[in-house]
């Protein structure tokens, strides 16, 4: 998506996240995933008296290769480092109360800038120590902070 509130973070033309800045505001809904992403993430915006239908979500068989995980930022600032498959680093993002990022691929790093209050969500079940590889990030010197 080509919004200025929505910035796809693709280093290289590989989709490592999309953060939806809590400034913005369309009426609708607005998928902002591809189809085959494990985790879909949706922007939607309804008037008031707007009717959605109620429903039942069917079991349907998905295989997961990967956690991909969603984080809303509650209250604060939180810098987020991006790292290609290699652990490269790549840029950094800065996430204010309001917004919300889905990590899909690559490595990623967080500093705290402010007392943060967030939620994360992602798929489970949780495999522990499996689900992860820790490596040595950069330090906030190192950080390059895109808009």
């Amino acid at each position: 998506m080509n919004h200025s509130f929505v910035t796809e973070i693709a280093p290289n033309g590989r989709l490592l996240a999309i953060i939806v800045s809590h400034r913005f505001s369309e009426p609708g809904i607005h998928f902002l995933t591809p189809d085959e992403f494990s985790q879909q993430l949706a922007y939607m915006r309804h008037p008031r008296g707007k009717i959605i239908a109620p429903h039942v979500h069917n079991p349907v068989q998905r295989q997961v290769q990967y956690t991909q995980e969603v984080l809303v930022i509650k209250r604060g600032r939180l810098r987020v480092d991006f790292y290609d498959d290699g652990l490269t680093y790549m840029e950094s993002h800065i996430l204010e109360a309001g917004d919300v990022i889905l990590l899909a691929a690559g490595g990623h790093g967080f500093e705290v800038l402010e007392e943060v209050e967030m939620i994360e969500v992602k798929q489970g079940p949780y495999a522990g120590e499996q689900d992860k590889t820790r490596f040595t990030g950069i330090n906030a010197a190192a950080a390059i902070i895109r808009e």
